[in-house]
C-alpha cells in the first residue's frame, strides 16, 4: 500500500520530516512518501494562507493518483483543499482534522481542540460547524505559539498543551483533547500522560495518526469518497492552472 502525504506549505524539508514521522506511524507493508507544494505559504494560520495553499495541494493530489498511490493525507489541520481534491480524484483523500474530530465524537461526549494562535480560534470553530460537530465541541483554545516555532520547541509546546488541556477539561467540560496542528505530531501521548498526572485522565488524539490509519483502512476496505457527494468538475476553460 502506498500513502502520499501532501504538505501544504513550501519547503521540501517539511516533506522530509513528514515522510519520516508518518512512516513511523504506518503499519508494516505501508510505504509513505511526502511532497510539499512548490508555491504557497510558509505556514497556514489564516484563511488567506489556506487559500494560497490549495492550488498546490490539488496539483500534488492529482499527481499522486497518476503515480498509482492508493490514498492521500493532507498534512494540515485546516484540511486545505480537501473537498476540491476529492472532486478531482477517485482515491481516498483524508484530512487530519476531519478524521480526528469524528473519531473524537465517537470516543467522547465533548472534545476540545488546542490550536496554535488565538486568531485561529474562529477558523477552527467554523471548521467544526462545517463538519457537523458543533454540538460536540466543548471549546477551542490556543497555545499562542506560531506554527513555525512549534516544530523547533516541542518541550514548550507539550507543556502549553497540557496547561490548556487542563483548562479545557476543568473549565469547559472537555472529555477528550485534540492538538490542533499537525506540527504537534508526536506529542499526544506525552500530553495525555501530563493530563493524567494532573488529575485529568482524558484521551488525547494524534490527528496525523488518525488520518493515516483511516487512509489505510479505507484502502483495505476498498472504499473512497462518494462521487455523488464529490462529482468530477465539468470541463471548462481555466486560465493560469495548466495542470487542471
Amino acid at each position: 500500500m502506498q500513502i502520499r502525504v501532501v504538505v501544504p506549505i513550501i519547503g521540501q524539508q517539511w516533506a522530509e520530516e513528514a515522510e519520516k514521522a508518518y512512516g513511523e506511524l504506518a503499519r508494516p507493508g505501508t510505504v509513505v512518501s511526502a511532497m510539499a507544494i512548490e508555491k504557497g505559504p510558509a505556514s497556514i494560520e489564516t484563511h488567506r494562507d489556506e487559500a494560497l495553499a490549495v492550488p498546490g495541494v490539488l496539483f500534488e493530489v492529482q499527481k499522486a493518483e497518476q503515480q498509482g498511490v492508493d490514498a492521500v493525507v493532507i498534512d494540515c489541520m485546516g484540511d486545505p483543499g480537501l473537498e476540491a481534491a476529492r472532486e478531482l480524484v477517485s482515491i481516498p483523500v483524508v484530512g487530519p482534522a476531519q478524521a480526528a474530530m469524528h473519531l473524537a465524537a465517537a470516543l467522547a461526549h465533548r472534545f476540545s481542540i488546542i490550536t496554535v494562535l488565538e486568531q485561529t480560534i474562529p477558523v477552527v470553530e467554523e471548521q467544526v460547524v462545517r463538519y457537523g460537530l458543533a454540538g460536540r465541541l466543548a471549546s477551542v483554545r490556543a497555545v499562542n505559539i506560531p506554527v513555525l516555532e512549534i516544530k523547533g520547541d516541542k518541550e514548550r509546546v507539550a507543556a502549553a498543551l497540557v496547561e490548556e488541556g487542563l483548562r479545557a477539561v476543568r473549565e469547559d467540560g472537555a472529555h477528550l483533547i485534540i492538538p490542533g496542528c499537525t506540527g504537534m505530531i508526536g506529542l499526544a501521548r506525552r500530553v495525555q500522560e501530563g493530563l493524567a498526572e494532573r488529575g485529568c485522565p482524558v484521551p488525547v488524539i494524534e490527528p496525523p495518526w488518525a488520518a493515516l490509519k483511516l487512509a489505510e483502512s479505507l484502502v483495505d476496505m476498498g472504499l473512497s469518497h462518494s462521487k455523488r457527494t464529490y462529482p468530477a468538475p465539468p470541463d471548462k476553460e481555466i486560465v493560469g492552472y495548466e495542470f487542471f
